[in-house]
């Protein structure tokens, strides 16, 4: 039987999806595509129709994710207290405690960094896109003189995001997010002020 093209693209979608939770969850590398297909309720054989390698599902998944978080990122109210919601929200025990439902970066990063340089384009496509929108809201007359240091802010909650997942003590890791959104608000204020 022949699908027409929609359900074609929207097979595709939900194997995109379904791959960005299970691999926040279990890794890149933990993340087979028979496990990767099973998780979209579909078998090996279909993934070629979809996508040329894992790489290029992986590629795939990881901007797809990460502008789905860009996407979230419209939700919240304009301008700075915007931004202060989404750090407060990023650096929740919430988020901690469920990777496979958060962002991308705190549960890819270093698997990221040693994939193909396309998949890396793609990662770092998606994340300047996030960036950009964060650093207009932050300086709206020169979005582009607040980039780098909204990228560090971005850096500040990945960072603190995962040494808090690491972390066997509950207490210390919810000190170290505690700590992690006063050091980001304060970068934060230094941006606006300079």
């Amino acid at each position: 039987m022949r699908y027409g093209k929609e359900h074609k693209e929207a097979t595709r979608q939900r194997i995109i999806e379904a791959a960005g939770r299970r691999l926040k969850r279990d890794g890149i590398d933990g993340s087979g595509v028979a496990t990767l297909m099973a998780d979209a309720g579909l078998t090996n054989g279909a993934f070629y129709a979809h996508f040329a390698s894992k790489e290029d599902l992986v590629a795939t998944a990881v901007a797809d994710q990460v502008r789905t978080q860009y996407e979230g990122l419209q939700a919240v109210a304009p301008g700075r207290a915007g931004v202060e919601q989404l750090v407060r929200a990023y650096l929740s025990a919430e988020h901690r405690d469920n990777p496979e439902d958060g962002c991308p970066s705190a549960a890819l990063l270093d698997e990221i960094g040693r994939c193909s340089d396309a998949t890396k384009q793609a990662y770092t496509d998606a994340v300047l896109a996030f960036i950009d929108d964060i650093a207009s809201r932050l300086a709206p007359r020169d979005p582009q003189s607040a980039r780098a240091k909204t990228l560090s802010i971005y850096a500040l909650l990945v960072g603190t995001l995962q040494l808090s997942r690491a972390l066997a003590d509950r207490r210390l890791a919810d000190e170290v997010l505690e700590q992690g959104i006063h050091n980001a608000l304060a970068a934060l204020d230094a941006i606006q002020q300079g």
